[in-house]
């Protein structure tokens, strides 16, 4: 699995000693060694990676990796370059669209937005390969609680975007009153038109940020 090794390291490194996370670490390597499990283990902490927590601005909150070949890459959400779009991240387009004029892409890979300091983090980092919530209940839940505490303890202000049920649960942890929540439905085909369609997340976002002085987020992803 790869190493986290940025500014993350610093505050969330204890978690690595801790008693659940030698089981869940042993659970996982065995997995890896006896099934087909996404992301590749490399892939494991790209949020992490992508997004070093002095630079979050943003929090999208998903749930578990894509547990189809190829698509998971360790942001939730995003599929790698010249994946088919999955119907969530296609309604997600599609909003951006009605919400901001954003062209729909070709392409699903979300690096950009996480370049920008938007986290994009499920809460369960890993599963195995045509069985969504498989590696559910193992302990990547209490990994990523502890992360959605420590950018909470951030004195800069951060927008946490909580689409479905799942994300919801997180509420309770984001405290900080200088932050903003938005919440809506989760964007699968199954539930968009209930609260997710028309909710407006990516203009809110920006709008708060320039209103506490930082650079908004470039949304739109480039045709590849």
């Amino acid at each position: 699995m790869g190493a986290i090794t940025n500014d993350w390291l610093d505050v969330i490194g204890d978690e690595f000693k801790k008693p659940y996370y030698k089981e869940l670490y042993t659970f996982v390597v065995n997995e890896y060694r006896n099934y087909i499990i996404y992301p590749d283990a490399n892939d494991i902490f790209n949020a992490f990676h992508f997004t070093l927590l002095s630079n979050v601005k943003v929090v999208i909150l998903g749930q578990d990796p894509y547990h189809n070949e190829n698509q998971a890459h360790g942001l939730c959400f995003s599929v790698k370059p010249y994946v088919d779009i999955p119907p969530s991240l296609a309604n997600i387009f599609k909003e951006l669209h009605d919400d901001l004029g954003c062209y729909i892409p070709n392409n699903g890979c979300l690096e950009k937005w996480a370049k920008q300091g938007v986290l994009l983090l499920n809460t369960v980092l890993t599963v195995r390969a045509g069985y969504p919530n498989s590696h559910k209940g193992i302990g990547w839940e209490r990994f990523t609680d502890e992360a959605i505490r420590i950018i909470n303890n951030k004195e800069t202000p951060v927008v946490f975007i909580l689409w479905g049920s799942q994300a919801k649960e997180k509420k309770h942890l984001i405290t900080n009153k200088n932050h903003l929540i938005l919440q809506s439905s989760h964007p699968s085909p199954m539930s968009a038109y209930t609260s997710f369609f028309g909710s407006k997340p990516f203009s809110q976002t920006n709008k708060f940020l320039i209103e506490n002085g930082m650079e908004p987020i470039d949304w739109q992803i480039e045709n590849i």
